[in-house]
């Protein structure tokens, strides 16, 4: 057996500070929406079963008390795992909002700085 063949690859990435500030925000951003979008589709699932759903592709309306406690239960499993991570969303977001403060305070600092020394 060969090793695999790995190319030599050097990207070239060149960020600062704010654009990495900006792209951890953006990151953080498009979560939350793929968030909305589960929690609608979980909207739309139960709507199907109750028969409330007013589009063409509806599926079907549950039959049973059984049928509708099954999906319930799944809506519920799949809320609680959005709430889980809108939760570590919320850490992120903190620690951004951290991140954001300590920059604009070095960056107070730093022109402060230059500007006693130019005096």
């Amino acid at each position: 057996m060969s090793f695999p063949n790995i190319p030599n690859i050097k990207p070239d990435i060149d960020l600062d500070e704010e654009d990495v500030l900006s792209l951890l925000l953006a990151s953080i951003a498009l979560e939350e929406l793929s968030l909305a979008h589960i929690m609608n589709a979980e909207a739309e699932k139960l709507q199907a079963v109750l028969g409330t759903l007013t589009t063409s592709a509806s599926g079907t309306k549950a039959q049973t008390l059984h049928d509708l406690l099954k999906v319930n239960r799944s809506v519920e499993r799949t809320l609680r795992t959005v709430l889980k991570n809108q939760m570590l969303l919320q850490f992120k977001l903190e620690d951004v909002s951290d991140l954001i403060h300590l920059f604009h305070e070095h960056k107070r600092k730093k022109h402060k700085d230059k500007i006693d020394c130019d005096q």
